[in-house]
């Protein structure tokens, strides 16, 4: 994959130029490859088996691109940068919410609260101010 700068205006805009958050535009793609999907022919549980398959495609990328970068093929060498793993970690992020938004129709808040749940277990608590209140 190769990388590809977004002009400056494009950036968290829809291309109406309105302001839009991440998961508004995941839901967007979520719906309409579920729309693809669905005119194919495909039942609700095929498109999200196809999915979970895209995405571990992608994953497969990513890796791929890091032993390009690290020029641990022999037959091929350095084929990859560092950049061009980071776009493949990327894309396989998007693909990744974008299975989770086709998978459930609350895929922010579910996403969220998963993120919370794990991030406890690594993270230590924050300090909310309370402790000078008592």
């Amino acid at each position: 994959m190769r990388r590809t700068a977004l002009p400056p205006q494009s950036r968290g805009q829809h291309r109406c130029g309105s302001p839009t958050d991440d998961w508004d535009t995941i839901q967007r793609l979520a719906d309409t490859f579920s729309r693809f999907d669905a005119e194919k022919g495909l039942a609700p549980e095929e498109q999200w088996t196809l999915q979970v398959l895209k995405l571990a495609e992608e994953v497969g990328e990513a890796a791929q691109a890091v032993i390009g970068a690290r020029g641990t093929n022999p037959r091929k060498g350095h084929s990859h940068t560092w950049a061009d793993v980071q776009d493949e970690v990327a894309d396989a992020v998007i693909t990744g919410m974008v299975t989770l938004a086709r998978l459930r129709p609350d895929a922010r808040e579910y996403f969220t609260a998963v993120l919370a749940r794990k991030a406890v277990k690594f993270l230590p608590a924050q300090d909310s101010g309370d402790e000078l209140l008592r």
